[in-house]
Formats: structure tokens, C-alpha cells, sequence
């Protein structure tokens, strides 16, 4: 392993790119920055369990990611503890409080964060990170926390990748001085090679390591968090700031041949839309599919769609009555399954789809503009989904497994910085049945969301566990599909070409690395292709662990699309 605090992140090596499979370790670690992932493995080599890592990473992380998460965000947790040979979940959501009124204080339109106001809410991660630590941590959280504090004060390197994503959100995160004063110390952001840091951060940090998570729940933050949102309209109290407390729950569990998923439960709709789309493709027959064939990507295209649908009538448990074993049901699937075979055209369509989807016209209009080549139009994937979030996968010498998500999603007042933590609120609306994202506002309440933790299982045991940002409820699916119906080994499962779900309209987003006949043939079946980049970062970061099938071996890796480092101990 390297020492964290020699990494410099705008180093070139650190850039998306091809990553190594690293194999033969005891224990492992992903994430999507160096820093992180060598400092998870520190807290293991120096006597760490896995969850003490999971919690370092996530605080550093907060620090020297803010582009992509926050210390107000959201964190879940799926965790296989080794010695009770059981599993958990960990649910940590922002929250609204029930008795406030929406409170939106970014108008629409300040850039893609604001494509729909984000809205406020109480802050879910430090209530997590504490729940989570006060159940399965074994160091002192102060320890925990040093490596916050000392990236908070000294800076990290600005990388291209940071400068690119703060572009991106620009008129968000600058929409307010506190925002302004935060990315941008001397008038602009800070260039690539520059070092990035904030005293204020760092004060706030060292508070957190030396009085505890309720430095920020009921303590001096806190306190601070109420007054600016009180400044701005929102009339919250001491008392919402702990009124819904994290949750503990039973993640889902089901077959899928001879393996086992282990993915989040209701509220989170991660588990439903896998068994919905692995079950749909199962009764389709797509092993016996090429893989990124024409008809896989039309069996795909609609099982994401119809799993989409589907999940609209997923929710809070404590709020509805949703039976999971209605979205397990084999019959369920074979059902869907037989809806979407007779989509299947029996007769060509290519003039059909070429007449009407895509940049639509009429023959004359596309010989004269393109020569008589149909052109491939380009879609950007990103409408879909704020992709800013970070997953850790971690696996310790004692057979500890970690799946996790922390993020800037849902936490705290949009667009607001206090006492050096800035923050983007949450994108779940209520009444919108078919959102990823939606939430009821009644007392206990949380949201459903699109996170990704999730483990394969073998006999009982994890053998693989994975999790990604960036249109997270239409990935998962993907790569598990690539792992357990085409035998694709994990790295080669992540490398491939990953899409959204069929859109109204007869198109499909799919990076850009699909071939020319594949694409003729699609518009055969009635579908017009659009690309998104060839490495689509919006597509998502996958971080996986997991045990080679052969040797019995601990490995890890990172996606290519964005920073992501695995590496292991030895």
C-alpha cells in the first residue's frame, strides 16, 4: 500500500483510465480516489476491522471529495459480519421533517443540480457513520477521524476530473457567497495541481474527532446547521435534527440459479429492480443471447424499463404495505417476460424507426444532410440522474464484508455551506410514482432512492460484492447480468458497454462502442440507438471485491470511467 498523505491526486496515473485486477490479497479495498483507498487499508493495517475502515474512508472521502459527497449526505451500509455469519443494513437517508413545508431556496435552472430544485433535509451521514460505529467499529472514533482532519487543514491536489465535475455544477454550488467562498477562495476554482483545503472544514473536523458525530447532530454545528437554514425560511428545530433516526433492517435476499443476491430493502428500490431485471431477462432466455447483440440489448432496454415502472410501487414499509415477495415472484417475471418477447417485431421496422425516432425527417431529409448514412445521434446520460456519489467496497482479513455508499445526495440546505461542510439537498419529490426518487413526508418516513450495495453469495457466503454512482437502479442490473447469464469475469463485467433503460419514443442511450451492424439490426427491432460518451463517468464507478472462483483468491477493482484505485494487503 502507499501512504495516503503522499498521494497527489492530480498526478496523471490517478486519472480514469484501465485499472489492474489485484489479486491474491488478505485484505482488500475500492473506492474511487487513492487517498480513500489507501487509507482504508492503513486503518486495517494498523488493526482495523473492515467497518473501521469503511468509516475513515468516508470521512476522508467528504473531505477531499466534495464534488462528490459531503459530511450531510446520505449513507447506507450492507455489511456480512464474519464471526456472526450474518447480514445487515443500514439505511441513512436525509430526512424532511413532517411538520415543515417543502423548503427549495435554488431556483429551477442553476445548473444540472437544479434541473428540479433540490430540496432540504435533515443531514443522514453523521447519524450513520454513528450508528454504524457505536454497532461494529473497534477503534476509538477519534482515530477514525485524524485523516479528515489532516486532508481538511493541508488540501488536496486538484485533479482534472475535480475541475471537470465543479464546471459541471457550477452555477449550483456558486449560487450562494457561502457556496462561492467555499470552491472558489480566490474568485475561481482552483486550478488543476493546486492544492484545495478549508480551514473552516478543518476546524469542523477536528470538533467531530474530538466530541463525536453529535458535534453535528445536536452539538455546536448543529446549532449553526438550524440558524442559516432558519435565516433562509426553513423552520427547523433542534428536535427534527434527531427525530427519524437511522435504520436497521433486513436487506433482500433471493436466488438467481445457483447464487444468492443480498441487496438494500425496501425503502431503497436497488434489490426490487435487480430481481425484477434479472428475473425478466432469466424467463427471456438471455444465456442463450449474445452478449451486446442486438436482441440482448433489446431484451435489456425493456426489462430496464419495465423494472423502472415496476418500482414505482416500492416504498417505505413503515409508510405502505409493500410485500417484497410480490416483485420476487417467478410467475411475476415470466409474465413481464412474455410482455416484452411480444414486443419483438416480426417484421422489419428499420424504416419504421428511422422515419420516426432519433432526429426523425424523411429519407430526402437524411440524404441531404448525411449522405444517405442514418446518423447516430448523441444523448447525454447524466439527464437522468445527479451521478455525484461514492461507493467503498471492503473486505478485511477476518472474512468482514462492507458495501457502501456515502453521498452528497440528500443532505442538508441546497447550496449552503456551514462552518466549512457545504451541501446540496435532496432530489427525491413526493407524487411522482415513477421517479427513482420519491419520498412521503409523514413522521419516520424515508426516501426511496437508487443505491447499489449489493453481494453475490455462494452457499451462504459472499463471493463477490459491488456498488457504483451515476445511474446506479440501470447498472447494477448490467454487470450482474455479464457475471451470472455470459460468465464474464468481473473487470470484463464493469469494462462493457452500459446503457439506461428503452425511452419513450423508441430510443436507447448506450455508450458509445456499440458496432454499426448491431446498430442496422436494432433499428430492425424498432429501436433507434443514441450514444453517450465512449467512457461514460455518468454511467457510473463500480468498486468490487470479491473471491476468484478457481483459486479461492481475494481480489479487487475499479472501474475505468472514473478515478477508482483497488488494492489489497499482502
Amino acid at each position: 500500500m502507499v501512504d495516503p498523505r503522499t498521494i497527489n491526486l492530480s498526478d496523471p496515473k490517478w486519472l480514469p483510465g484501465e485499472k489492474p485486477v489485484v489479486k491474491n490479497v488478505r485484505a482488500a479495498a475500492s473506492s474511487d480516489n487513492a487517498v480513500v483507498t489507501h487509507t482504508m487499508l492503513k486503518v486495517m493495517r494498523d488493526g482495523g476491522n473492515a467497518v473501521d475502515a469503511a468509516i475513515a474512508g468516508c470521512m476522508v472521502q467528504a473531505a477531499i471529495e466534495p464534488f462528490m459527497t459531503n459530511h450531510t449526505g446520505t449513507v447506507t451500509f450492507l455489511f456480512y459480519h464474519a464471526k456472526e455469519d450474518k447480514y445487515y443494513q443500514l439505511d441513512s437517508t436525509g430526512t424532511f421533517p413532517a411538520d415543515l413545508p417543502p423548503h427549495m431556496p435554488v431556483p429551477q435552472g442553476m445548473g444540472p443540480y437544479a434541473g428540479i430544485p433540490p430540496r432540504s433535509v435533515i443531514p443522514g451521514f453523521m447519524p450513520g457513520l454513528k450508528a454504524i460505529h457505536e454497532r461494529f467499529a473497534t477503534l476509538e472514533w477519534e482515530v477514525l477521524c485524524e485523516e479528515a482532519v489532516w486532508w481538511a487543514e493541508k488540501g488536496h491536489h486538484v485533479s482534472h476530473f475535480e475541475h471537470e465535475v465543479n464546471l459541471f455544477g457550477e452555477d449550483f454550488i456558486t449560487f450562494f457567497p457561502e457556496g462561492r467562498a467555499f470552491y472558489m477562495p480566490e474568485g475561481r476554482f482552483p486550478r488543476v495541481g493546486e492544492r484545495f483545503g478549508s480551514s473552516e472544514m478543518a476546524q469542523t473536523m477536528k470538533k467531530v474527532a474530538e466530541e463525536g458525530p453529535n458535534y453535528m447532530i445536536t452539538g455546536e454545528w448543529a446549532d449553526a446547521f438550524i440558524s442559516k437554514a432558519n435565516e433562509l425560511g426553513w423552520m427547523i428545530t433542534r428536535e427534527h435534527m434527531i427525530e427519524n433516526p437511522p435504520r436497521w433492517m433486513e436487506p433482500i435476499r433471493f436466488f438467481v440459479g445457483d447464487y444468492e443476491i443480498v441487496s438494500l430493502a425496501p425503502p431503497q428500490q436497488q434489490g426490487v429492480f435487480i430481481a425484477l431485471v434479472l428475473g425478466i431477462l432469466d424467463k427471456v432466455g438471455i444465456r442463450e443471447v449474445k452478449p451486446y447483440s442486438a436482441e440482448h440489448i433489446f431484451y435489456m432496454g425493456h426489462a430496464l424499463k419495465m423494472a423502472q415502472t415496476m418500482c414505482g410501487y416500492c416504498h417505505d414499509p413503515h409508510i405502505l404495505h409493500v410485500k417484497e415477495s410480490s416483485f420476487l415472484d417467478q410467475g411475476f417475471h415470466a409474465s413481464l417476460a412474455s410482455l416484452i418477447r411480444g414486443m419483438k417485431p416480426q417484421v422489419n421496422l428499420t424504416s419504421h424507426t428511422a422515419f420516426t425516432t432519433g432526429f426523425g425527417g424523411s429519407t430526402p431529409f437524411i440524404d441531404s444532410m448525411t449522405g444517405g448514412k442514418i446518423p447516430t445521434p448523441r444523448q447525454n446520460s447524466h439527464h437522468d440522474q445527479p451521478s455525484g456519489s461514492c461507493e467503498l467496497s471492503i473486505v478485511d482479513a477476518e472474512g468482514n464484508w462492507v458495501q457502501m455508499m456515502n453521498t452528497l445526495q440528500s443532505g442538508g440546505i441546497p447550496g449552503q455551506v456551514v462552518k466549512g461542510i457545504p451541501m446540496v439537498g435532496s432530489h427525491a419529490i413526493p407524487n411522482v410514482q415513477a421517479s427513482s426518487m420519491q419520498y412521503y413526508q409523514a413522521k419516520g418516513a424515508r426516501m426511496r432512492s437508487v443505491i447499489g450495495n449489493t453481494m453475490v453469495l455462494k452457499n451462504g457466503k459472499p463471493i463477490l460484492q459491488l456498488g457504483s454512482p451515476g445511474n446506479v437502479h440501470v447498472t447494477v442490473p448490467q454487470v450482474l447480468c455479464n457475471i451470472l447469464f455470459f460468465g464474464m469475469e468481473p473487470y470484463e463485467a464493469i469494462r462493457a458497454p452500459r446503457m439506461l433503460a428503452l425511452q419513450d419514443g423508441g430510443t436507447i442511450v448506450i455508450e458509445d462502442r456499440i458496432p454499426e451492424d448491431v446498430q442496422h439490426e436494432l433499428l430492425a427491432l424498432g429501436i433507434r440507438m443514441k450514444v453517450s460518451g465512449i467512457w461514460d463517468y455518468h454511467m457510473g464507478s463500480f468498486q468490487i471485491c470479491y473471491r476468484d472462483q478457481e483459486t479461492d483468491e481475494l481480489c479487487t477493482i475499479a472501474d475505468p470511467r472514473r478515478c477508482g484505485v483497488a488494492d489489497g494487503l499482502r
